[in-house]
This record gives structure tokens, sequence and C-alpha cells, in this order.
């Protein structure tokens, strides 16, 4: 009786383990969307790949260089003073330093060793300004074409699966930064699939975002708004100072503070810092101006017209004529709880406005 259960039961047994053996060699099919599939080598994934390139440009205050930049922290010397960068925010310290007079020669020193950082986000060890000149001199020069698209922004996360060629899913994977996403492009094989968990969303230089439904799409933007901006690969870290600034932003910059004084003043090449030193300045929304020294209040008027790097701000204080001018906007400087509103006319005069009021 043993003997006839075991021999019934063998044949079910090889059943059940084919039946499982099966079950574990399964496979998820599923057929990715035309639209929505990312190839090896296709217009779109270079795209996609310039545009996630390391900008090396930001930082050229620093080393003059548009095709890396330098991997931070950094301690510079900036015209004397030791500063040590930990993010992109304290670029604008340097700049303050040089910004404070306009009669010295502004120098830079890095302490050294460094780390460069290169478009392909690949990475090399500087040991002095030699090396670092070298580098310095493969890049294109100023404003020249290069591969990096600056113009726009991918807004992250974004989200990928990978197909074989056989529709078959692989992996999926999120990028959070655009090392992440160029890497991965960068390792793709011309029998991988990738497709993306659109939307997604890129952020053009002025902050307008556009949501992008499929890889057509993000082929078509990208394509247009390439070269829609300043991409500022420049040495000049002046030029770009107001490209953002607004006649809104100035008087709310100016109004929510009742308490400015005068931190430079130059007219016709001659220093006068000195000359309203003690006085304040108050500015109110309907154009109306009022400065006090002593008990003493001096009465005027202010409007601003104009956008960007072309923005107009024309004061008229009675008593206070080296105050009064058709002024252009050159810069709005936050950084470190004080505020500084830079005017200029051609390159003798000068008034900065100076609260700590943020």
């Amino acid at each position: 009786m043993k003997l006839q259960l075991k021999t019934f039961f063998l044949p079910l047994l090889a059943l059940a383990i084919l039946a499982t053996s099966c079950r574990k060699e399964e496979v998820v099919f599923e057929q990715a969307p035309e639209e929505e599939t990312l190839v090896a080598g296709s217009v779109v994934a270079n795209l996609m790949q310039r545009t996630a390139m390391n900008d090396g440009s930001n930082d050229n205050i620093i080393d003059n260089a548009n095709c890396f930049n330098v991997e931070l922290p950094v301690t510079v010397i900036a015209n004397g003073q030791e500063l040590v960068i930990n993010t992109t925010d304290d670029y604008e310290a340097i700049e303050i330093i040089f910004d404070d007079s306009d009669d010295d020669n502004d120098t830079l020193e890095i302490i050294f060793p460094i780390t460069i950082i290169f478009s392909d986000f690949s990475q090399t060890t500087i040991n002095n300004i030699s090396e670092l000149q070298n580098f310095a001199n493969d890049c294109n020069g100023e404003n020249q074409y290069d591969d990096d698209i600056e113009c726009l922004d991918f807004q992250y996360p974004i989200t990928a699966s990978f197909f074989n060629t056989n529709n078959e899913i692989i992996n999926t994977v999120t990028f959070t930064n655009d090392f992440m996403l160029f890497d991965f492009i960068d390792e793709i094989d011309e029998d991988d699939l990738i497709t993306i968990g659109f939307p997604i969303t890129v952020v053009l230089q002025d902050n307008t975002e556009i949501t992008i439904s499929n890889f057509t799409e993000l082929e078509t933007t990208i394509n247009a708004y390439a070269e829609s901006c300043d991409e500022d690969d420049d040495n000049d870290y002046n030029d770009d100072d107001c490209d953002n600034c607004s006649p809104v932003e100035l008087v709310n910059i100016l109004t929510s503070c009742n308490s400015w004084i005068v931190d430079k003043l130059e007219r016709n090449d001659n220093d006068y810092d000195d000359l309203y030193d003690g006085y304040t300045f108050q500015f109110y929304e309907e154009g109306t101006v009022y400065a006090y020294y002593l008990g003493t209040t001096y009465n005027g008027t202010w409007s601003t017209n104009g956008s960007e790097n072309d923005i107009t701000v024309t004061i008229n204080i009675t008593g206070l004529p080296y105050c009064n001018n058709d002024w252009v906007l050159h810069e709005i400087q936050q950084y470190s709880g004080e505020t500084k509103v830079d005017l200029r006319v051609g390159g003798e005069d000068r008034l900065r406005y100076e609260s700590t009021c943020n």
C-alpha cells in the first residue's frame, strides 16, 4: 500500500516542481510607448545630456575658465581678505570685495591644492596656479560656443524605467541631480531602451516652468530655448548683475527698510563717501524720499522705470545735490544680513545705499 501511494504521488510532485519552475522564469513584458522611448545616441538623448552637463562658467570669478568648476569648499584670498567659499552663493562675497572700490586692482589668490570638475563631471587635482592655467587654456574663449546648454534646467527628481530590446523591464531609477542623469545617459548601450516618467518639468533661465509630456516635446523645447539666453561665458562678473532685476523688486527692497545710509558716493570720478556720513534715508512707494541728519529733514522725490540691466532710478532731494541724478541700477546685493543698492552713471558717478534691515 505504501508503495502504491509513493508511485501515485511521484508524477504529481514532478508536475508541481515543473509548474513552480515555470512560474519563477516568467518575465513581465510591457510595451514602451514610442514617444516615451529614449535610445542611445538619439538626438533627444544628446540634448538631455548637454542640458545636464556641468556648467563651468558660474565660478569664473575664481578660475576664469568656462569648461570646469573648482570643487567647493575652496579657500581664496580676495584683495588681501581670506574667504572660505562653501557654496555657490559665496561667490557673491568675492564680488562684494571687488566692488568695494573702483580705484584698486582686484586680485584673487587660490589656496592649493584644489579639485576641478569638468563638463562631464570627471575630476582632477590641481596643485598650483600653473597647472590651473594649463587646463584653463584648453577651454573655449569667452562667449564662444560650447556643448553645454545653460538656458534651461531639469527639475528633479526624474524617474526612468530601463528596458531591453525585448521590452523587458530591467530596473527603475530616480535621478536627483544633473550628474546622475548625465552619467546614466552616458552609460546607455545601443540595445537598451529607456522610458522617462513623464510629465517632467524644465525651468528656463527666467524661472519660467514648462511641463513636458513626452520625448518629442522635450526635444522641441530644448531646441527652442537652447540659445534663448546669455550664457554669461565670460570673465566679466559685473555684466550680469541685474539680469533679473525689476522696478518692482527695487521698490519693495527700498521701501521695506526705513534706514538707508550712503555707503559709496562718487561724482565726476571724485570720492565723496564721507559727504553724507550720518545721514539716513527713507524711501516711500508713492515716490517720496526723506533724508534725516541731526534733526534736519530733507525732502525729495524718486522714481524708477525700465527692466533688467536698463533700469533708471531718478533721485531729486532738495539740499543734497550729490545724491541727485538719473541713475542706472547696477546691482542689488543681499549677503550676510546686508543689502546694497548700487546706482551708477557711466564710469564716473556712483551712489550706493546700504541697509541691515534684511
